[in-house]
């Protein structure tokens, strides 16, 4: 990305996501995301490597939906600070569950890449880990449609 583009994604990203709790979120999110894959532009064994990136196309899913929540929750409940909105604090909750899991994600994945030898549970422990992140962002969704609904 270009000095300019990246100048106009951040422009975006403040309208949509603001400069607070939510825009927060979406960037633990996002940089989890990164770690990921440069732990996955490591992996020299080919399996491993197949394996692994299966999970990075499942957490890459996961980004659109991130920001949807991030961007509604913004609109909802405007953030240019740190203060944990009473009737979303559940979908932030969620939220940061689902970036600590994506961090634990990745951190399971470089684990892997730098095991000697064949790795006996292969990918088992990156998808578990992945499996959380899938549910703990559905869990934001969740929460965020109730309290919609609570409106």
């Amino acid at each position: 990305m270009g000095f300019f583009s990246a100048a106009r994604q951040g422009r975006k990203d403040d309208a949509e996501l603001g400069k607070g709790l939510w825009r927060r979120a979406h960037d633990r999110f996002t940089r989890g995301l990164d770690r990921y894959h440069q732990v996955l532009e490591g992996v020299d064994d080919e399996a491993l490597y197949a394996e692994l990136l299966e999970v990075a196309d499942e957490l890459s899913a996961l980004s659109g939906r991130v920001r949807r929540v991030c961007v509604e929750a913004q609109r909802r409940s405007p953030s240019e600070g740190l203060d944990i909105p009473g009737s979303l604090a559940g979908v932030h909750r969620a939220l940061s569950s689902a970036g600590n899991s994506l961090a634990t994600t990745a951190e399971a994945a470089a684990m892997l890449r730098l095991a000697v030898g064949p790795v006996p549970a292969g990918a088992e422990s990156v998808r578990r880990r992945a499996a959380s992140v899938l549910e703990q962002v559905a869990d934001a969704e969740r929460r965020l449609a109730e309290a919609g609904a609570a409106d």
